[in-house]
């Protein structure tokens, strides 16, 4: 076994024979392209711990990709959905109503930044919310341009694809895309000209998107602007307020709806219920996905009402679209969060991260930046000999943190970045070993690429 740990606890022989005989399997009848991060085959999941088919117990620092805000496997959400499959799966809302329907767009108008009259619809995913929010903003103001930014990430649909900026592996050989969707320069704090202040730097990114809008796509063809208000798959990049803030009023002043992709950003990830509130817009229309409902599949496009009701019957939803169960699971997740003050937990893990590899960096200056929002964290690794981003580095790290227990995750453009999205429900002593465990694998890594 390896070194002994209060909650991680690995064999050193993984993977184990059970995990051999279903990757053997995996590999005769899935596909592919269906990727997958570590070979890990999952038993049971509580909170933030993960036990696989053969005994091992992993620290969840990956959280299904910023799905799990309320952990794995809530008592509360287990049993609202257990109580909604007692009273019936799926009548489907375009066939049969239901309460939960109802219920979760109601409270989602109430919670979600805005104040003026909102409503909202469900769709599957991410992706989905993300294809219905771009209908809407068309059919609202007739206009088809949509715009995106550099390194953003919006799903694998065809559209979804099409607002994406990373080629591999999400759109290699797999155009041609949608037409009418543009890309616009987005900031990247920590590459800032060192002769810029902050100040100035923002300033200078909004004056790129108002060249865009002169260069690459008038203002009068864009229904939308679509922006992450952290860049998640693009490497956990925040913005400067102003630069955000900027986009938004030049939106408003041109009739641009302001779309906020809040699939990963929400539900208290930042230290705020939604990001959108410490940017202090309101947008006009926002998708929301992943810890929505603790991993049932469901999202949600919310906005304006106006905008909302623009499309006519049937233009929007689909047969799944914010199923009974999902609708359920929903709504105990948000009555969890507000009950135990996530957008809190979420500080105060952000907090306990960043505040840790700052000090390592401190010792190993292969950690070039830490940064977040909340406990929307990562650190950005560099090559410590040639100063390049750290994609190896970084790839390293997750193995050997997987190795001693930890599920990690890498992102950016280069996958040089770490980022952390564990659950809120971590407790602080798992938060720590957990990070004594990746801050063992950077130490390791770094020695061994300085000695080359």
């Amino acid at each position: 076994m390896d070194k002994q740990r209060k909650f991680a606890n690995v064999s050193s022989a993984m993977p184990g024979p059970k995990t051999r005989e279903l990757l053997d399997r995996r590999r005769q009848y899935v596909a592919q392209g269906v990727g997958n991060n570590h070979p890990l085959f999952v038993e049971k999941a509580e909170g933030a711990l993960v036990t696989d088919v053969d005994g091992n117990v992993f620290l969840d620092f990956a959280g299904a990709i910023g799905t799990l805000n309320a952990g794995h496997c809530p008592p509360e959400v287990v049993e609202a959905v257990k109580k909604q499959l007692d009273r019936y799966i799926h009548p489907c809302f375009h066939v049969g109503m239901y309460e939960p329907y109802v219920a979760l767009a109601e409270k989602l108008a109430q919670i979600t930044p805005g104040s003026f009259p909102k409503k909202a619809m469900f769709m599957n995913s991410g992706a989905e919310a993300v294809e219905n929010a771009v209908k809407i903003a068309r059919k609202y103001t007739g206009r088809t341009g949509i715009v995106s930014f550099a390194r953003g990430f919006h799903g694998r649909t065809l559209l979804g694809m099409s607002l994406t900026s990373k080629v591999k592996p999400y759109k290699f050989q797999m155009g041609p895309f949608a037409p009418a969707t543009y890309k616009a320069p987005y900031p990247y704090p920590y590459q800032r000209p060192s002769a810029m202040s902050e100040e100035q730097y923002a300033e200078f990114c909004v004056g790129q998107f108002r060249d865009f809008l002169l260069t690459e796509a008038a203002p009068e063809e864009i229904a939308a602007v679509i922006m992450e208000p952290v860049q998640g798959e693009g490497g956990f990049i925040v913005p400067p307020k102003s630069f955000v803030q900027g986009v938004w009023r030049i939106c408003r002043e041109n009739g641009i709806l302001f779309i906020a992709d809040e699939v990963q950003t929400g539900f208290g990830r930042t230290g705020a219920m939604f990001a959108s509130t410490l940017f202090d817009i309101e947008p006009d229309l926002i998708t929301l996905s992943k810890s929505l409902a603790a991993g049932l599949p469901i999202s949600a496009v919310v906005g304006r009402a106006d905008i909302m009701d623009a499309p006519n019957p049937g233009e929007i939803g689909g047969t799944y679209g914010g199923s009974p169960l999902g609708c359920a699971a929903a709504l105990a997740v948000i009555g969890k969060m507000e009950r135990e003050d996530w957008p809190g937990r979420a500080q105060r893990i952000g907090k306990t991260i960043r505040g840790y590899f700052a000090e390592l960096a401190k010792r190993y200056p292969a950690i070039g930046e830490v940064r977040g929002l909340g406990a929307m964290c990562a650190i950005e690794l560099t090559d410590p000999l040639t100063g390049e981003p750290g994609k190896e580095l970084a790839a390293q790290v997750v193995r050997s943190s997987y190795a001693k227990g930890v599920v990690l995750l890498s992102a950016g453009v280069h996958s040089h970045v770490i980022r952390f999205l564990t659950p809120l429900v971590i407790t602080e002593e798992q938060l720590r070993e957990g990070l004594d465990i990746i801050g063992e694998a950077i130490a390791e890594h770094q020695e061994e690429a300085v000695r080359g």
